[in-house]
């Protein structure tokens, strides 16, 4: 049985930090994509970061410079550091791990809120 278990997130003020964690099991966690999408209220689902099995990392525009995704094979998990956050960053967060269409993992998301 895939699970996925998001935690780390939290009420944090304008320009605080949070860093997110994606636990994995019942996957081969090192052969996956993994990723961070975030769903504020009434708006998309949209992609704010992910990273291939290689390594190599992608950015929503909103989101560069100040949020770093990474990944622990060993412990299978992905983390995202996010920083110098915003009101706007406001949003459930999801974890995704997809190594075909077919094989496309969702957590239970984790609710963020930035706010003075």
């Amino acid at each position: 049985q895939v699970q996925l278990v998001e935690s780390g997130g939290g009420l944090v003020q304008p320009g605080g930090s949070l860093r997110l964690s994606c636990a994995a099991s019942g996957i081969a966690f090192s052969l996956y994509a993994l990723g961070w999408y975030r769903q504020a209220p009434g708006k998309q689902r949209e992609l704010v970061a992910d990273i291939t099995s290689g390594g190599r990392t992608n950015y929503a525009d909103s989101v560069k410079g100040r949020f770093i995704i990474s990944r622990d094979n060993a412990k299978s998990t992905v983390y995202l550091q996010m920083n110098s956050l915003k009101p706007e960053d406001t949003a459930v967060y999801f974890c995704n791990s997809k190594l075909s269409r077919l094989l496309d993992y969702w957590g239970q998301g984790t609710q963020v809120t930035v706010s003075s």
